[in-house]
């Protein structure tokens, strides 16, 4: 497994090559995909000139965001799918390996059954695409009561429904995001992610969470980097992957309003050294193996 960094999971912007400068600076070995500049970038010049930056540095693309709802009406999903099919084929020439997406836990068209269906069709649908190019489509899902507020139908945002969702996909390439933030705020333990198979995890955050605020309660705005208050054990978690033999990204996650304070390059160095600690305390090297394991091997 690797370190990754990414934009979106610490609530910031920057260009393409700012992003790179600032992954290898802090020693991060893979790098979110802004996947809309990308493809500006394709439509302006060619592949060849968009991919230039991220070849010369060799650093591996962590992931990218499906661009489009997959709840989104039929006419708006089948227009973005048919998108997807080329953009897919673009993806996997680069090397770009993971897609992620959320589930929102809401409606106010569908009820839990019948969004049920459609979530379990369309990831099916999405994921044997992806799988053509060798991209696996991560899935993650939102805990937040708040967000589900003022909203007609309630749907997945629990570990145990979202867990019965992935198993009943039935695209083998649909694995799960695991988010050790959502896993805390809806009680819940990786352990019955695990169960879907080790080869299921897709992806992986990392956040902490404050010790005074029960887990139900918790608001968006209060994710902590990894380690900040060893409330969600972050380094045990890392343990149990490496042992699975996990070899996708580890990313760093916070809410933008807990680095209040810090311009782009604060917020990257801390969320790196968060990361870099944790990493530390679970005895990884810095292959993402244990160091007892890695040092076999190399003896």
């Amino acid at each position: 497994m690797f370190k990754n960094l990414s934009m979106t999971a610490l609530g910031i912007t920057a260009g393409e090559s700012q992003r790179i400068e600032l992954a290898l600076t802090h020693r991060f070995r893979g790098l979110e995909l802004d996947l809309p500049e990308l493809l500006e970038k394709i439509e302006r010049f060619d592949l060849a000139h968009a991919r230039r930056f991220i070849d010369s540095a060799k650093m591996q693309i962590g992931e990218f965001q499906l661009p489009f709802a997959v709840d989104a009406d039929e006419a708006t999903y089948r227009a973005e799918l048919a998108k997807l099919a080329t953009t897919a084929a673009t993806l996997g020439q680069m090397g770009a390996r993971r897609c992620v997406t959320t589930i929102a836990p809401a409606s106010d068209t569908a009820p839990y059954h019948q969004n049920f269906e459609l979530h379990r069709a369309r990831f099916s649908e999405i994921g044997d695409l992806l799988a053509a190019q060798g991209i696996s489509l991560g899935v993650g899902f939102d805990s937040v009561a708040g967000d589900r507020e003022d909203r007609a139908f309630e749907f997945v945002h629990d570990v145990e429904a979202f867990a019965v969702l992935l198993s009943t996909t039935a695209s083998t390439n649909v694995g799960a995001i695991v988010d050790t933030w959502q896993l805390y705020a809806c009680g819940g333990s990786f352990e019955r992610l695990e169960r879907l198979g080790a080869g299921r995890i897709v992806a992986v955050y990392l956040s902490d969470a404050p010790a005074d605020v029960a887990p139900a309660e918790l608001t968006a705005q209060q994710r902590l980097l990894p380690g900040q208050t060893g409330v969600i054990d972050c380094a045990a978690l890392l343990v149990r992957l490496a042992e699975l033999g996990y070899d996708g990204p580890i990313t760093p996650a916070a809410s933008r309003a807990q680095l209040d304070g810090l311009n782009t390059e604060g917020i990257v160095r801390k969320a790196a050294e968060a990361l870099d600690a944790v990493w530390k305390t679970a005895g990884l090297a810095p292959s993402g193996k244990l160091l007892s394991t890695a040092n076999s091997s190399s003896s």
